[in-house]
């Protein structure tokens, strides 16, 4: 088994975003950036989250995609993406991140000292994604690849730098993994167990609400 490696690490500025009638200012267009980069409990540092109603905060501060998800794309984009291309903060090779479960917590620098983050949630995509991408299409096929890329909470603050190696403690067995969720959130008519399931787990704070609200009109 390969060792799940940092390949990427990305910022992003304050961008207009526009196709059509849509038309925001977002920093998801991330662009790579040399050397080490701190990572506290809102994010990177140098990053900037503009819609922070849906996006950012404690336990959406680090977005992760990888390497491998972004093959899936190859066939329809015609190329391999450049990292940072769907606005991921750490592209990775070396691990299907749909299948880590909630709760997985992954490692940096070891022992004590080093950053620590925790699994919460799939990325659902938006409006602002598919402008970002140029395609008002674009939300359907993510949704249809089911390469959703995962959001993490900063348990440990650290820095962060190309070619650092991550260890993973998974998460516990009774919680979803990112792929189940990403699936949950799109299913119109979701069992009482599932939601539950979900719930017992340590998701995102945004996750939990939509979830809890679902479980309350049943």
């Amino acid at each position: 088994m390969q060792p799940l490696q940092i390949v990427s690490v990305n910022v992003g500025e304050p961008k207009d975003i526009r196709l059509g009638k849509h038309h925001s200012l977002s920093g998801i267009d991330k662009r790579a950036v040399p050397g080490r980069v701190n990572v506290g409990p809102l994010g990177l540092e140098g990053d900037h989250i503009l819609s922070t109603k849906h996006h950012g905060g404690p336990d959406q501060a680090v977005y992760l995609y990888s390497r491998e998800d972004y093959d899936a794309f190859v066939g329809y984009m015609g190329e391999m993406p450049v990292p940072g291309s769907f606005g991921e903060n750490l592209t990775v090779h070396g691990l299907e991140l749909a299948a880590v479960r909630i709760g997985t917590r992954l490692s940096l620098g070891g022992g004590e000292s080093g950053l620590l983050l925790e699994i919460t949630a799939p990325r659902i995509p938006c409006a602002t994604f598919a402008a970002h991408m140029n395609d008002a299409g674009f939300v359907k096929v993510f949704r249809q690849m089911r390469r959703p890329g995962l959001y993490a909470r900063v348990l440990r603050v650290g820095t962060v730098g190309v070619g650092d190696l991550l260890s993973v403690q998974p998460g516990p067995d009774t919680a979803p993994t990112v792929g189940e969720e990403f699936e949950l959130f799109y299913d119109p008519a979701p069992s009482r167990e599932a939601l539950e399931r979900s719930l017992a787990a340590p998701i995102a704070v945004r996750t939990r609400s939509e979830f809890l609200e679902r479980l309350g009109r049943m």
